[in-house]
């Protein structure tokens, strides 16, 4: 089995960046363990006069170590993303949310909850839940008018 060597430069970033950003399916993605038995076919179906280099195998391992960090990274960020929904929800608590209704319209009401599940965080309002995403406008609540007589 041949090995290329890794590239540098723009195009092992562009084609890095295009690598991250595309979702893919789990069925079709490589583990480590995956990784692991491929380099031990290598090993087993290299050409005993010519063995594997040893920079194309360090190569190899530092993509893969670098491909784990990102999976991390990203998972990481994906938590910190979910955790920052909830805190943006509860900043919406008692004041007037503007949010699409999903039918075209809008509702505006009072946020009075926040109900978090697999779907994100939801605002509570009136008698239904709206995911965060469909929030159009956020005011303060307004205040309650009081009159004050003035001396004649």
């Amino acid at each position: 089995m041949q090995v290329s060597s890794t590239t540098t430069g723009s195009s092992a970033a562009i084609t890095s960046n295009s690598a991250t950003t595309a979702p893919a399916s789990k069925a079709s993605a490589l583990g480590q363990n995956d990784f692991l038995k491929l380099l031990a076919k290598q090993f087993q179906t290299q050409d005993p006069m010519k063995p594997m280099d040893d920079t194309a195998f360090i190569a190899q391992m530092a993509q893969f170590t670098s491909l784990e960090q990102s999976s991390s990274l990203l998972s990481q960020i994906t938590a910190m993303n979910a955790k920052q929904d909830v805190a943006t929800a509860n900043s919406y608590l008692g004041r007037n949310v503007t949010v699409g209704d999903g039918k075209g319209g809008t509702v505006i009401g009072e946020a009075t909850g926040v109900e978090v599940s697999d779907g994100g965080p939801r605002l509570v309002i009136g008698n239904y839940t709206y995911a965060i995403s469909s929030v159009v406008r956020v005011a303060p609540k307004a205040a309650p008018v009081t009159t004050v007589a003035t001396p004649s």
